[in-house]
């Protein structure tokens, strides 16, 4: 699984990654994340930032989603796909 969090590096953009980090740690899931911090990569994806996407699938955008967010959504994710 690839894990995207776009963003440019503001706070939140940097908590929203740490928060990905963390839920995937707790999740023991294996997981890609990856930080897109490039405009132009960041455009092509989404309009607002932080976002994160799981694999190609945007899950989270304009957002800073909770650790506990994070993990009910891959939580979800793992089982529909």
């Amino acid at each position: 699984m690839k894990i995207r969090v776009f963003g440019m590096g503001c706070s939140k953009c940097n908590e929203t990654y740490e928060n990905v980090k963390k839920a995937v740690e707790e999740s023991k899931i294996d997981a890609e994340i990856v930080k897109i911090t490039d405009i132009k990569k960041i455009s092509e994806w989404v309009l607002m930032a932080p976002a994160v996407a799981f694999d190609e699938d945007i899950i989270f955008e304009g957002t800073m989603p909770s650790v506990n967010d994070l993990k009910k959504e891959l939580e979800d994710y793992l089982k529909s796909n």
